[in-house]
């Protein structure tokens, strides 16, 4: 038996599903209240209740009404979704890799993403609805090639995350020489590697909303099998599971996922990181709760760390990115200190 299946059957807690059901409650309540604090929170601290009334009065003169409709809402609503879809992208590409220290910042997927989506923006400026596309086909190609590099014999976990990390930094160089060689995208580009919701629009998250849904949908419809393949290769082949099927989709449904987070929200790193381990320690190992754990848990985890940024320095807000960064990091030299070599406590 593996680590990985020791650490799912014997250091997870064991939770009935009525003690899981709670936790989806209260999840549900705390996204709900990190909304509310978005919606209020920012350079000008509006009450709750101000806001309401104003979008109940409809007074398209009323500032209070435009901060609400054209910043707070689109902000917040992108900060909801990113969050879910990269963490549920994190659990995903966990489980296809078998590898506690996998996230799709850490393995290059989101850098595929971003520098898929910084080329259709150079190529194709006036193509706004091609970055969903661009960005899902770059975390999906970034996502392949360490599969394949994974499914190759003999190659470690260890060298798995550094071969990642090399895929990541050679992709995060290709967007570098992008923003060097189309000047006219820099500002923008600046913004997008940092990653950011300072001026997302509720077109751009529209865009990419058939893509989270499909990619949340695929995910849903997997969770049971990605529950079989906890078991091994051998055993789960032997339940009649597809191994390799089913892994391609887990796959591409994170793909979906970290794309389109990616194309509103730019190269977010942590959360896919962060999120499943936390989720773990409230629901188990098992993904049919996993999966809606994490994307709560991840919703509510970026809008709080958005509002951190808005209030640190305000009136000057920092790139919510950075704040991961500072969060994440830690917590990534934390899992490389206790592991040592292995794939789980």
């Amino acid at each position: 038996m593996s680590i990985w299946q020791r650490y799912c059957i014997r250091s997870l807690p064991a939770r009935s599903n009525r003690e899981r059901t709670a936790v989806l409650a209260l999840l549900c309540a705390a996204l709900l209240a990190a909304a509310a604090l978005s919606l209020r929170c920012g350079s000008q601290n509006i009450p709750l209740w101000e806001l309401l009334s104003s979008l109940r009065r409809g007074d398209p003169g009323d500032p209070a009404l435009r901060i609400l409709l054209h910043v707070r809402i689109p902000r917040t609503l992108a900060g909801g979704l990113a969050g879910c879809a990269l963490a549920m992208a994190g659990t995903l590409i966990q489980a296809v890799l078998n590898n506690a220290m996998a996230s799709p910042n850490v393995i290059g997927v989101n850098a595929g993403a971003g520098f898929a989506a910084l080329l259709a923006v150079s190529l194709a400026p006036w193509a706004a609805r091609l970055i969903p596309l661009a960005s899902f086909l770059g975390a999906l190609g970034a996502a392949l090639f360490i599969y394949a590099l994974a499914a190759k014999a003999g190659l470690s976990r260890t060298t798995l995350i550094l071969a990642g990390v090399a895929v990541s930094s050679m992709l995060t160089a290709g967007s570098n020489a992008l923003t060097l060689l189309y000047p006219d995208m820099a500002l923008g580009a600046a913004s997008f590697m940092l990653g950011g919701f300072n001026g997302v629009t509720l077109a751009a998250v529209r865009s990419a909303g058939w893509y989270l849904a499909a990619g949340t949908a695929l995910a849903a419809m997997l969770a049971a099998d990605l529950d079989v393949l906890r078991l091994g290769e051998e055993s789960a082949a032997g339940l009649g599971l597809h191994v390799g099927r089913t892994r391609f989709l887990a796959v591409l449904a994170a793909a979906l996922l970290a794309g389109a987070a990616v194309s509103f929200s730019g190269l977010l790193g942590f959360v896919g990181l962060l999120v499943p381990h936390m989720a773990r320690r409230l629901v188990g190992g098992d993904n049919r709760w996993l999966l809606p754990v994490s994307a709560l848990l991840g919703g509510s985890f970026v809008l709080l760390c958005d509002v951190t940024a808005r209030l640190l320095f305000a009136p000057f807000e920092l790139p919510v990115g950075i704040v991961m960064s500072l969060l994440g990091g830690p917590f990534f030299l934390h899992l490389l200190r206790r592991k040592k070599g292995r794939v789980y406590d």
